[in-house]
């Protein structure tokens, strides 16, 4: 019994000491790998590696309102080769190379044929699986590439590796660019609707396992992702492609005339907040281009200067401490107010001026004056009305950077002097970006109602809707009724009698206000070389559809005031709306039904086939009506002539009774757009007969089949 147990014993202590030798032994095969040729195999295993990479989704399109691309994803390709895949035979590369070597060289010029050959054979040579040929292809040249010798044969017979790459392009360059803006999510940088709409546009990446091969590249492991990827959302923006363009080159125009340095104009829809264009462009100092580097509409906050008086003016009609025809004496247009002097550019008549004047004239003197005797015991009464006007607050538009606007109060006994309330009243000692500014100005196109401005109307995927945005009231009411009708009659007085009366040569009705603002130096105060003129306003002054702003910084060539630098800007902007835009035309609509008329009330006549039928009829012509490109039949009492027919090209010409070929060959040779619905003669046209006329307008002409 004794003797079986210790065989027993000896058989567990022989087996214990095996597997602890094993262990030992492994233990020191451990330590010698990891000191000795830990390194070499730890780089082994990185070659063999395997790892899950992204595939970046398509990022979505941003469009114009309607459907144009302002951004874009274009794909660009790296183009690869498997020189050494077995579906290539020795033979094969051998005999092709050179005039595949040949095709690339052609193609990209950056290589010689010989310098491509090389590569190949090289790569060919150490085993190359990923044999780089080309960064920053575009889908006409990969085309050609599949083309060539070896590569013609395929994916995988041919050893083609086609990567591709995304890279963003605005198709129509710097228009609206700073708008548009850009992203770059390594570095958290958002700019624009690009950074505003990132998480729309960026879309959800998909997965792809790759494996890494002897030369440090990686390549898939299976043809497809394992995820696959979901593009991003389009973007449809608020913008008008062709008011953009305007926009840009009347402001582009206006800054090189000007030598000022920068400036922006945006045009917004009164009832809904779109932005229709928007337009910044900035000196490059380098460069001496002008260039769409900084959102100054949305990012500069400034002193409005007399634009500002809107809001001094409302204030006091709302208070009833003033009325329009009030006069008001302001001597020789200058005044003292503690330390300071407040002075207008130009006297009034004999110093006696009504409140409509002041305004219309832009009188820092009166303007000051009135707010001043009203509120100096009660100045939180008057902030209580900007405050009221939402003018403290930004807007909180969907574009990152939006500049603060500033409000003094006073509470703030550190910042508020005894000259802050005059001064104040007329655009200093505030600061407001331009599209604050417009915001109130629009407002009161919009019987009051302030509207959060927009730039994106739908999110849309796959041409579905998939969020719609809605336009946000920001201030139901910025003053009553009342004072509302008030100031649009001033805002229509600038333009017609004030500073900006230049304008009231449009053949669309304006209403605004002019604005010129010193640019305030730190402590050493305003710079006295240097302003912002501004002009901002809305059209049609009767029914108003939109609203717009202009605003030019430093001008240097001599002219500073807003109604000579700012205004023409709007004046152009507000001219091309007008000539495209039909339902602007204040009180030119056609009726529902219209009489039949008489064809031909005035007998006017094309030359040409008054020609043909005088030749096919044997009827000798009249030699002193020949080349005459339009024909007007003459009357008096009994009797009737034939009489070249004058035709006046800056108004609109009656083509009541014409033929719808006549009549569209006239309009678009005096460079009209025709627009035409029914069949048959003219019977409506819209514009009206002696309508001052615009390059390019769209003239609505209705037929009727007598």
């Amino acid at each position: 019994m004794k003797d079986a147990q210790r065989e027993i014993l000896w058989r567990v202590y022989l087996l214990y000491g095996a597997v602890l030798s094993f262990a030992i032994a492994v233990v020191v095969k451990i330590a010698l790998i990891q000191y000795n040729i830990g390194n070499e195999l730890l780089e082994e295993s990185e070659k063999l590696e395997l790892k899950v990479f992204n595939l970046e989704a398509m990022r979505g399109n941003i469009l114009s309102d309607d459907g144009s691309l302002l951004a874009t994803s274009v794909p660009v390709f790296e183009l690869r080769m498997d020189v050494s895949s077995p579906h290539i035979d020795d033979a094969l590369f051998a005999s092709k190379v050179d005039s595949l070597a040949a095709s690339l060289a052609g193609l990209f010029p950056g290589k010689t044929a010989r310098q491509y050959a090389s590569d190949l054979r090289n790569g060919r040579a150490e085993g190359n699986r990923y044999l780089l040929l080309r960064n920053k292809v575009t889908y006409a040249q990969l085309k050609k590439v599949r083309k060539f010798p070896i590569l013609n044969r395929g994916k995988y017979r041919g050893g083609l590796i086609v990567v591709q790459h995304d890279k963003r392009e605005k198709p129509f360059n710097q228009l609206a660019s700073r708008t548009i803006g850009y992203e770059n999510e390594r570095e958290q940088i958002f700019v624009g609707l690009e950074g505003a709409y990132h998480d729309e546009l960026k879309g959800i990446n998909g997965k792809q396992l790759k494996r890494r091969i002897n030369n440090g590249d990686w390549i898939p492991v299976f043809d497809a992702g394992e995820i696959d990827p979901k593009n991003g959302h389009d973007v449809l923006t608020t913008i008008d492609i062709n008011i953009q363009d305007v926009a840009e080159n009347a402001l582009y125009r206006t800054l090189m005339e000007n030598e000022a340095y920068q400036g922006c104009a945006v045009l917004m829809e009164v009832s809904t907040g779109h932005i229709k264009a928007i337009a910044n462009l900035t000196l490059n100092t380098k460069t001496g281009k002008y260039e769409e580097a900084y959102n100054f509409a949305v990012a500069e906050s400034v002193e409005p200067g007399s634009t500002f008086k809107l809001a001094s003016i409302i204030a006091l009609l709302e208070d009833k401490y003033t009325r329009l025809s009030d006069s008001m004496r302001i001597g020789s247009g200058q005044m003292n107010y503690g330390s300071r002097v407040m002075k207008d550019v130009y006297p009034i008549r004999d110093g006696h001026i009504s409140v409509r004047e002041a305004f219309e004239k832009s009188s820092n003197v009166a303007i000051s004056k009135l707010v001043h005797q009203a509120y100096k015991d009660k100045p939180e009464r008057f902030v209580g009305h900007l405050q009221h006007m939402k003018l403290h607050q930004p807007l909180n538009i969907d574009i990152p950077g939006e500049g603060k606007p500033y409000i003094k109060d006073p509470s703030d006994k550190k910042y508020w002097y005894a000259t802050t309330l005059p001064w104040m009243s007329i655009g200093y000692e505030s600061q407001m970006t331009p599209l604050q500014i417009l915001a109130l100005y629009n407002a009161v196109a919009n019987n009051g109602t302030m509207v959060k401005p927009m730039f994106v109307k739908e999110i849309v995927q796959g041409g579905v809707v998939t969020r719609r945005n809605k336009t946000e009231v920001i201030c139901a009411s910025i003053a009553s009724q009342a004072t509302i009708d008030t100031v649009k009659a001033l805002l229509e007085g600038v333009v017609a009698r004030g500073t900006a009366k230049a304008l009231s040569e449009s053949p669309v009705k304006i209403a605004g206000k002019t604005g010129t603002a010193q640019i305030a130096a730190g402590k050493a105060g305003y710079d006295k070389k240097n302003y912002n003129a501004s002009f901002v306003g809305y059209f049609p002054a009767g029914n108003p559809k939109y609203s717009c702003i202009v605003v030019i910084s430093r001008p240097t060539a001599g002219k500073i005031y807003g109604g000579a630098v700012a205004a023409p800007v709007f004046r152009e902007i507000a001219d091309k709306v007008y000539a495209t835009r039909m339902d602007i035309h204040d009180g030119l609509k056609l009726p529902d039904t219209i009489k039949p008329v008489q064809p031909m009330p005035k007998g006017v006549l094309n030359g040409d086939d008054l020609w043909l039928v005088y030749r096919e009829s044997g009827v000798p012509t009249l030699s002193y009506l020949a080349d005459k490109e339009w024909i007007i039949k003459e009357t008096e009492e009994d009797r009737a002539w034939l009489a070249p027919a004058r035709i006046n090209d800056t108004l609109m010409p009656d083509m009541m009774g014409m033929g719808l070929r006549d009549a569209v060959y006239l309009l678009e040779s005096m460079g009209m757009r025709p627009v035409v619905s029914g069949k048959g003669l003219v019977a409506g046209q819209l514009p009206l007969a002696g309508d001052t006329m615009v390059k390019g307008q769209v003239v609505e002409l209705k037929l009727v089949d007598l």
